[in-house]
């Protein structure tokens, strides 16, 4: 499991995006790069890693349900991921 603080360090990272996105996208689109540079770093959306939302696991992540493959498996077993069987031939 991840330390709370590179947890807290990712959630802080996605509310700076939402927060300057359109300011970003404007400044993009008119070509001001300097004042583009004197946004803060963690603004933009590139510095953003997908991590599991109960483990904080950044390797292994599963994008259609936002959780990592461990996780997965362990709520999948225990059937608690709707529509998600364990797999039998």
């Amino acid at each position: 499991m991840a330390k709370e603080s590179i947890k807290a360090r990712e959630r802080k990272r996605e509310k700076l995006v939402a927060k300057y996105a359109a300011k970003r996208a404007e400044l993009k689109e008119n070509g001001d790069y300097a004042a583009l540079d004197k946004l803060p770093k963690n603004s933009s959306k590139v510095r953003l890693h997908n991590r599991c939302k109960l483990t904080g696991r950044p390797k292994g992540y599963m994008r259609r349900f936002g959780i990592s493959r461990v996780t997965f498996r362990e709520l999948a077993s225990q059937g608690k991921i709707p529509g998600v069987t364990k797999a039998s031939w």
